[in-house]
């Protein structure tokens, strides 16, 4: 995976964690399937609608489907059950190397840097640890840190506070169209990572 990074300094740098830093899009993929079934959830959700999810909280996600389908799926307890699977499975987990590189790269050089992810913060503290870059990110913004989660700005805007660093001057890397939106929405240029290319050693 070759990353397209602006050739131009940066004052923070933002990292959504799943498909971005970690290559976890397939097991996830396998954690909503068992969450669903577990729920009896009258849909099939297909990979390529997953995909384009990527980045939306759980709940919303389940609401959304609760809606489009006349449904009263309890978010929480799919949320629940797709936690718990998932869980059990980190350690299938790899990083894309690229992106956790250049993580490593800028934590090296000083830089900021933080995550900002869709996922509860009992999966991202987790899925780094496995994939040895829990210590380099001292701030990590979740959906429980805001009101509004990604396709909405909220969470990046917090991520810039929360590093001191204006809006404009920073970067986010994003493998979702959500965050790809959010980042634009929140005034920010962005690197689409392609988490679907993802080879076993990415």
């Amino acid at each position: 995976m070759i990353l397209s990074i602006p050739e131009r300094e940066f004052g923070g740098y933002i990292f959504d964690c799943d498909g971005t830093l970690v290559d976890s899009m397939p097991l996830h993929f396998r954690a909503w399937t068992i969450g669903f079934e577990k729920n009896e959830a009258p849909w099939v959700w297909e990979e390529d609608e997953f995909y384009a999810n990527a980045g939306v909280p759980d709940r919303v996600t389940v609401e959304q489907l609760n809606q489009r389908y006349g449904a009263q799926i309890d978010p929480d307890l799919v949320h629940d059950r797709k936690v718990e699977w998932y869980s059990e499975m980190l350690h299938e987990l790899t990083p894309v190397k690229a992106v956790a590189d250049f993580a490593r790269k800028l934590h090296q050089a000083g830089e900021n840097i933080s995550v900002a992810s869709g996922s509860d913060l009992s999966i991202v503290i987790p899925s780094l640890e496995q994939i040895e870059l829990r210590d380099i990110f001292e701030i990590i913004i979740t959906p429980a840190d805001v009101e509004r989660g990604k396709p909405d700005p909220d969470m990046f805007l917090l991520a810039a506070e929360r590093m001191g660093v204006d809006p404009a001057d920073c970067l986010v890397f994003e493998d979702g169209q959500a965050g790809i939106d959010a980042a634009t929405a929140a005034g920010m240029e962005s690197v689409f990572v392609d988490s679907r290319s993802l080879s076993s050693d990415s």
